[in-house]
């Protein structure tokens, strides 16, 4: 069984699922409004009460989740984590109460998820659609056709703060909606042309806050449930005539949820307008079923992150063959100084990237590439992931005082050793699957090497100077050994 926990900005959810036959199936679900949004300040800091909030959620989901027999957890954090100031400070808190490591996706990467979870949801491999999703604080909107993305954008707009700053209280007011819907389309109005109706055949709702909107309209007899814009202005006009959140008469609107009623209202009205929507179908699939597909195709070995590598590397135009050769000594060599290490992939990846750098310039291609992997759109990769590969990439040659913060862990340490020495071996048509050489990293760095080897490739014994040299500068031993 597979769990994913979604850290949103209005709620925390949890999904426990299984794969069956072509499907997920939810065995057990959880949610809390938290409202991690309406907790930060003019600072973007997080509210202590909102953290307090925040852990004891987490450690309710951790009872769940311990007393489940599961093979992977993913847990992931979106826009209120992405922008807090303070995430380096309560993001340790949150990891503790919940048990697993967090992953703040960016917009991107989360409209990824989302479509991935609506896509499978509907089966419908030739379909052309728009998936929208309003959350608590971003919007994304991704346009594709089957299972395959083709286009996705994040808006830094959602129900929270447009709740706040236009309908912070009681009163429910034409200009207050006037003016969110204003401000909606403002956000929107420079990058919508992409998902224009004229390029998909079908739109949909994915997120809490639009099945939450198509519900009310049903309900309340407004529409047959569809979110076309007849509906949504019905249920405007409804929302005016009370005035007030107090004297809301709708049916399926707790006080605690009126909020997320009309910012999603007004931020939909407002896409709506900028896009010239007609009709969205609200779906029961989002973020969460995306994830749980992830986790479940990883373990399938159909890694999203290997396809982004592929298309990193023809975009960028590097030396296939060179990237492969790279790539193979070094895990190759990884294997013999980490046998149970878990970056082995990770390695992979950054070999294959090792002169992504020289798109930009032949000289420094290491911190050209370093810097492309960190700040380019990679699906699949979390942040923390391309910082590792950024931190890989920008170690594999030269000094290495410039990653002195990643030599504390080990692991780290072994795949720098073995990207750096994978990659010199590479220029020197050395395969150290086949040659004689052993590698281990302990206490200090030994290099075990055949007696033929110097014979054949001369200026080898002059590179490895410069990286004994090298290690030492951080203080690291660097020992050569000779076998017969």
């Amino acid at each position: 069984m597979l769990a994913a926990v979604d850290l949103g900005s209005n709620s925390f959810r949890l999904h426990i699922g299984t794969f069956d036959g072509d499907r997920i199936r939810i065995i057990n679900s959880a949610r809390e409004p938290v409202r991690l949004g309406a907790g930060l300040d003019s600072r973007r800091n997080l509210s202590q009460a909102s953290i307090h909030g925040a852990v004891a959620c987490l450690t309710r989901f951790a009872q769940i989740l311990q007393s489940t027999p599961l093979s992977a957890v993913r847990v992931v954090a979106t826009n209120t984590v992405r922008v807090a100031r303070n995430a380096s400070s309560f993001l340790p808190l949150f990891e503790k109460a919940i048990g697993y490591p967090i992953e703040i996706i960016s917009g991107e990467e989360e409209g990824r998820l989302i479509y991935m979870g609506v896509a499978s949801t509907l089966n419908l491999p030739l379909e052309r659609r728009l998936v929208i999703d309003i959350g608590g604080g971003s919007t994304e909107l991704i346009l594709g056709q089957g299972a395959e993305v083709e286009q996705v954008e994040s808006f830094s707009i959602g129900t929270v703060p447009t709740a706040m700053r236009f309908f912070d209280g009681e009163r429910i007011s034409v200009s207050a909606f006037d003016e969110a819907v204003l401000h909606a389309r403002s956000v929107f109005e420079d990058r919508t042309a992409p998902f224009h109706p004229r390029l998909w055949e079908v739109g949909y709702g994915s997120s809490g806050t639009l099945r939450t909107l198509a519900d009310l309209i049903e309900k309340n007899s407004l529409a047959d449930g569809q979110l076309s814009v007849k509906a949504l202005y019905a249920l405007r006009d409804r929302l005016l005539s009370a005035g007030r959140v107090s004297k809301l008469d709708l049916i399926g609107v707790r006080p605690e949820r009126a909020s997320v009623v009309l910012g999603g209202l007004s931020v939909l009205l407002g896409l709506s307008q900028e896009l010239g929507l007609k009709s969205l179908l609200a779906v029961e699939a989002g973020l969460r079923m995306g994830v749980l597909w992830d986790l479940y195709l990883r373990q399938r070995k159909r890694d999203r992150r290997q396809e982004s590598v592929k298309r990193f590397m023809k975009r960028f135009g590097v030396d296939e063959g060179r990237a492969a050769r790279a790539a193979a000594s070094a895990k190759a060599l990884y294997a013999q100084a980490a046998p149970d290490g878990a970056l082995e992939r990770m390695l992979g990846w950054a070999g294959k990237l090792h002169e992504v750098g020289m798109s930009v310039s032949h000289t420094g291609f290491h911190k050209h590439g370093a810097y492309l992997a960190l700040n380019a759109d990679l699906p699949g990769f979390t942040s923390h992931e391309q910082h590792l590969l950024s931190v890989l990439l920008l170690a594999q040659k030269g000094n290495l005082r410039k990653v002195q913060d990643a030599l504390t862990d080990l692991d780290v340490i072994r795949a720098i050793v073995s990207l750096r020495l994978g990659v010199l071996f590479m220029h020197a048509r050395i395969d150290p699957a086949l040659a004689p050489v052993r590698l281990s990293v302990r206490s200090r760095i030994e290099l075990t090497l055949g007696q033929t080897i110097s014979l054949h490739h001369p200026t080898l014994a002059h590179w490895l100077s410069k990286e004994i040299a090298a290690w030492a500068e951080v203080e690291w031993q660097f020992v050569i050994r000779s076998s017969g």
